[in-house]
């Protein structure tokens, strides 16, 4: 048993779905490329495909295999011009279950209408598919974006004369408290702290244990601040005594939030 592979067919597929693929992951890491960067990005991917199929060394699944990972590293390194190892591993990642979201929506579609799979609509049938599948994780990301909008806080914190404005996020899984009194503790970006450092006091010191993923444990420097105010959508909640965690990762500067609140401040 063999098949037969039209390299022009799997070029121009591969083309038009890594346009998808890069437009989709984009959006997830939030950068973004002009398109002299993307149309030339897609080329680059659809032709290293093209080599791997080639290449006259080993099963062509292993080939894809091994193949997919340098290619979608290369492509997201030549559109978004990202250099970390580490940020470009995480980011093919990302690209690969994009990909494989779209490749599962593409044989669904292909395979619940049979007109699809004929030989002469095969080409423009797939890119169709993929369109399709594009727009429909384009919406969810809308979708899950504008949730997380809704769960960002307007919170004010008055520090002598005058009030601090920023934005919170409200975070279901932030569990950190105060390991003596179980106080609930929220978490603030370094950035965001330096505005009222200096009104930390060295006897609202505390010192909060914490876990994540990546670092089994570790202590994050808090301070109690006299008063939180959040500002919900019918009310104004006063917290009095609230702990603040300072963090140096985990809260990028062009986030939308620079603080993490924690759950039990919404129920005072």
């Amino acid at each position: 048993m063999y098949y037969k592979l039209y390299i022009d067919s799997v070029f121009f597929i591969q083309f038009v779905m890594n346009l998808y693929l890069l437009s989709i992951t984009g959006k997830v890491l939030k950068c973004t490329a002009t398109h002299r960067r993307m149309i030339p990005g897609a080329l680059l991917g659809a032709g290293m495909i093209c080599l791997v199929i080639l290449f006259p060394v080993w099963n062509l699944r292993i080939r894809l295999a091994f193949g997919v990972i340098p290619v979608s590293m290369s492509m997201i390194r030549f559109v978004f011009a990202i250099r970390p190892l580490s940020r470009l591993v995480k980011s093919s990642i990302v690209m690969g279950v994009c990909g494989f979201f779209m490749g599962s929506v593409v044989l669904w579609l292909t395979g619940r209408f049979a007109w699809m799979g004929r030989r002469q609509y095969g080409i423009w049938a797939v890119a169709f598919c993929g369109y399709i599948s594009y727009r429909f994780l384009q919406f969810l990301l809308r979708k899950l974006r504008r949730e997380k909008e809704n769960d960002l806080k307007e919170i004010r914190i008055p520090i002598g004369e005058k009030n601090i404005h920023m934005k919170a996020l409200l975070d279901t899984g932030n569990h950190l408290c105060e390991p003596v009194n179980g106080a609930p503790v929220c978490v603030i970006s370094e950035s965001a702290a330096g505005e009222f450092r200096d009104f930390f006091l060295p006897e609202k010191y505390h010192a909060i244990p914490y876990r994540s993923i990546g670092k089994k444990r570790g202590i994050l420097d808090a301070y109690e601040l006299p008063e939180l105010v959040i500002e919900d959508t019918y009310r104004e909640i006063c917290c009095k005594r609230v702990i603040v965690a300072i963090c140096n990762t985990g809260i990028s500067q062009d986030s939308l939030y620079q603080m993490i609140l924690h759950p039990q401040l919404m129920e005072n």
